[in-house]
């Protein structure tokens, strides 16, 4: 069994659609979605539609909810409050009022089985769609933050910082990015999960897509941010 894990795809529709013809070439059994699909990205309907084209299990990111509400006072840095929301109202602006409203629905973890191996998906922590758990976090604090059910293989999005780690019998993935990715490597980010009758193997793919392409529709577009998330989309970094 191939499992192909995908998240964090903010609305750049053209690095999906290259992930999913890579998918597509694994010959991956199923895929999952584990969130934020739309903002932060030239074409958030697009990939709201090719994500639903899917019909698999999806999940909701903070940035799946922030669409439908609003970024909340206290949820990113003060400074960036203000445009961040001129943002959400630009992605929900070419959005229609369904997808908006379905995004709000969605759950907030998968839970998964296969050969006896059990996998336990979300966004950020089974508890939370913001807080941040980072790839030089201590055992303990992956434990606490991440552990919460009985499983096998832990996976996760929301940092785009892709990473695994095995340790107390455990694993633990993050799936870095689809379409935003802040580890310095301009490429598109996601899981597969093979399970096999002996045990199973996680690994880490990187996809290039036209990063120029979607650099090009935000220079063309009347993006609030748009320098932002283009120096984002040429570096891979945010900071």
């Amino acid at each position: 069994m191939k499992l192909a894990f995908i998240s964090d795809i903010h609305g750049n529709a053209n690095a999906l659609e290259a992930v999913l013809e890579d998918i597509e070439q694994k010959r991956a059994d199923k895929i999952f979605v584990l969130g934020d699909l739309c903002f932060r990205g030239p074409e958030p309907q697009r990939a709201y539609d090719l994500v639903q084209s899917l019909q698999t299990d999806v999940i909701k990111g903070n940035a799946d909810e922030w669409v439908y509400r609003g970024v909340g006072m206290g949820e990113v840095p003060e400074a960036a409050y203000e445009i961040m929301n001129k943002e959400r109202d630009w992605v929900v602006s070419q959005m229609g009022q369904n997808a908006v409203e379905a995004l709000h629905r969605l759950p907030e973890e998968v839970k998964y089985e296969y050969g006896g191996i059990k996998i336990h998906g979300f966004h950020a922590t089974p508890y939370s769609l913001f807080e941040n758990v980072l790839p030089d976090s201590g055992n303990s604090k992956l434990k606490e933050k991440l552990m919460q059910e009985e499983a096998d293989i832990y996976l996760y999005g929301h940092i785009h910082t892709p990473y695994i780690r095995t340790f107390g019998g455990k694993t633990v993935v993050n799936l870095g990015s689809v379409g935003l990715p802040f580890d310095g490597v301009p490429k598109a980010s996601y899981a597969i999960v093979e399970i096999g009758e002996n045990g199973f193997q996680v690994s880490i793919v990187r996809v290039t897509y036209d990063v120029g392409k979607t650099i090009k529709q935000f220079k063309n577009s009347d993006y609030p941010n748009k320098e932002k998330l283009i120096d984002i989309l040429t570096r891979a970094k945010n900071d």
